[in-house]
């Protein structure tokens, strides 16, 4: 029986058992998915395996099971290969039957050459994804993942799938800054000593380091010229982008979803070999091949900087929470024992959240209540093109000159799995790429601001923007952020047409009076205290917070966007005749956007209690915070002799 060492550092080994054993038959397929998936159930397997969001590529070993949790950024033409193929010995006629599954390149025994005219060849189809690391990602995400998979990877005794090269070799990023500035050799060289023997499990920091430096948007190839682009949505991302080869019902992935896969990671240096000789002679013989030399580059970059894996196993991820279950949907019993436990304590980590939230909104109680069911708000359906469940909170109000904005993001950082600060300015606005487009030459999708995944927080600061003249991508951005808001989709450009992407992208507003752009509700901040120092008063909220308390906090919003929610239909009759009711008294005060805010506020209140079902009291709880909030509003507008 293989042991855990096999299928971790030698997978193919056991892909070319399951083939022997049962070749030409076509269920050895089937066979290798199936043992995968049992022994990644057994108990913390799945933190055994390596994972290319912590560890960086030249640490792993080649043709080892890898995992990586990712986005799918763009996806490329379906390749065909040799998924059984015949080699034959000049000499002897000895013929052998080998698998192409899960390699990039043929092998071939010594003395030993491919027979393409064999009866036994089988060409298949496989699907390739461009992965990259979810925007926006979490630092504390990145953090909890790696340290969970560091207990496991020393709590098992088989041999790592980690090694470290003969050669030390840097990031990206660091060789080029040794090359700007050689006196950080010696520095580094110092900071070295700390890990003895080349153990990297034995070193956590200067791990992280190295991975969170891995990769910028471009990095410098040798093989490419101009260098090679990463195609990140977001500036300033970390981390390794993945060419993802999919065998099986890759129909079900789609643009943006985020994915875990576990795969068999290809780093064939002969990989950059063939890529480069296929685009000299490309550029001899046009005819020769279709593909023009950008696409070549951009589809074929060297392993080296994209590695490939090819999936054995993928999950589309329901969440990137590490605190959570991976899936919460299925009846297992670790599972309903994980909500039940925790929902059993939700009134206290609420309370605790509301009272955290709150100093951060600078005593404003009324806004913290907002800004929680903000946060635990998300798209559940869709009715022809209208989304359902998104609730974009515009907080006015909000201090100009002391940073509050980038302060409250930073906190809101700390809670959330996955978000980005968007600050909004004219100049931004005229020149940032938010709506991502398509590159005929290079036939692939370019990135933009605006390819999220599903679930991110998107904190737009309208505190910095100043009278200016938008120009025609200025006005193309607005617009982007407004059909964001609005119908909770992006047009992404595709040139001649614009193709409609759904998004569900939680999106928080803050500016000093109403905003620009269209929100569900609009919250004016009154602020209770001004500290003489926010950045120092923010900081100390985040040292107040016990590490266990923060992880709450983070297990409660993620949860808590993923429950089931109903209303019985004697409670919806009761709502119609309270509706009624107050239209009566003043026709004009109620309006049927008012009823749909009501219940969306109702539905989120009752979540963040812990309730599935709308009931009497929340209903009543969700009608007096509207009325506070539109009191509030009233009271500004009046202040201000203007429209809030």
């Amino acid at each position: 029986m293989p042991c855990v060492g096999d299928w971790l550092n030698s997978p193919l080994s056991i892909v070319q058992g399951i083939f022997a054993q049962n070749a030409p038959n076509s269920d050895w397929e089937k066979k290798v998915t199936e043992y995968f998936k049992e022994k990644l159930k057994e108990n913390n397997a799945t933190n055994w395996v390596p994972s290319l969001n912590d560890v960086p590529v030249h640490y792993l070993k080649p043709n080892s099971l890898v995992k990586f949790r990712c986005m799918v950024q763009d996806m490329f033409d379906p390749e065909f290969y040799m998924g059984v193929y015949e080699t034959v010995d000049p000499n002897t006629s000895a013929r052998v039957l080998h698998f192409g599954k899960y390699r990039d390149v043929a092998e071939c025994g010594p003395q030993q050459e491919i027979d393409f005219n064999s009866s036994q060849t089988v060409t298949l189809e496989r699907q390739t994804f461009y992965c990259v690391p979810v925007p926006g990602e979490s630092a504390w995400v990145k953090e909890i993942s790696f340290l969970t998979e560091l207990v496991a990877s020393q709590a098992r005794v088989s041999p790592s799938t980690s090694y470290t090269p003969s050669r030390h070799k840097r990031s990206y990023e660091e060789d080029e800054d040794m090359d700007l500035h050689p006196s950080k050799q010696k520095e580094q060289h110092m900071g070295k000593s700390c890990c003895s023997g080349g153990d990297i499990h034995g070193c956590v920091e200067p791990k992280r380091l190295e991975t969170e430096a891995s990769a910028g948007h471009h990095v410098i190839s040798p093989n490419c010229s101009p260098p090679l682009d990463l195609n990140f949505p977001l500036p300033g991302e970390k981390g390794p982008a993945c060419l993802v080869k999919v065998y099986e019902n890759w129909e079900s992935f789609k643009v943006n979803d985020v994915l875990e896969v576990f795969g068999v990671l290809s780093v064939d240096p002969v990989l950059s070999i063939v890529n480069s000789e296929e685009r000299d002679s490309s550029t001899l013989d046009p005819m020769e091949c279709m593909d023009t030399a950008e696409e070549q580059r951009v589809h074929s970059p060297p392993a080296s900087l994209v590695p490939r894996i090819h999936v054995i196993l993928a999950q589309k991820l329901q969440h990137i929470n590490p605190l959570l279950p991976a899936c919460l949907n299925e009846e297992e019993s670790k599972t309903c024992e994980f909500v039940s436990n925790f929902m059993s304590e939700l009134s206290p980590v609420r309370a605790e959240l509301l009272g955290f939230l709150t100093h951060a909104l600078l005593g404003d109680s009324l806004a913290a209540e907002y800004l929680i069911l903000h946060l635990i708000s998300t798209v559940y359906a869709r009715r022809d093109v209208l989304p359902l469940g998104k609730f974009t909170v515009n907080l006015s109000g909000c201090p100009r000159n002391n940073a509050f904005t980038e302060l409250l993001y930073r906190l809101i950082q700390q809670l959330v799995p996955a978000s980005y600060h968007l600050r909004m300015s004219i100049e931004s606005m005229n020149h940032s790429r938010l709506i991502p487009h398509k590159d005929y030459t290079a036939n692939r999708l370019v990135s933009g601001l605006l390819q999220l995944a599903s679930n991110t927080s998107l904190v737009i600061d309208e505190t910095q923007l100043e009278q200016g003249q938008l120009d025609t991508a200025g006005v193309h951005n607005v617009t982007a952020l407004g059909n964001l808001i609005t119908w909770q989709k992006v047009d992404y450009d595709f040139n001649y047409h614009r193709m409609e992407f759904p998004c569900n992208i939680n999106v928080l507003i803050t500016s000093e009076g109403r905003s620009l752009l269209p929100s569900d509700c609009q919250v004016h901040l009154q602020p209770q205290i001004i500290p003489p120092n926010m950045e120092e008063y923010m900081s100390s909220l985040l040292t107040a917070v016990l590490p266990s308390v923060l992880n709450k906090f983070r297990i409660y919003l993620s949860l808590l966007r993923l429950l089931d929610y109903s209303i019985s239909d004697e409670v919806t009759k009761a709502v119609e005749e309270d509706f009624v009711e107050m239209r009566k008294n003043n026709p004009e005060s109620v309006t049927a956007d008012d009823l749909h805010r009501m219940l969306l506020v109702a539905r989120f209140l009752s979540l963040s209690a812990g309730q599935t079902t709308l009931s009497r009291e929340r209903w009543l709880r969700a009608k007096q915070l509207e009325a506070l909030r539109k009191a509030r509003l009233q009271q500004q507008k009046c202040v201000n002799g203007n429209e809030l």
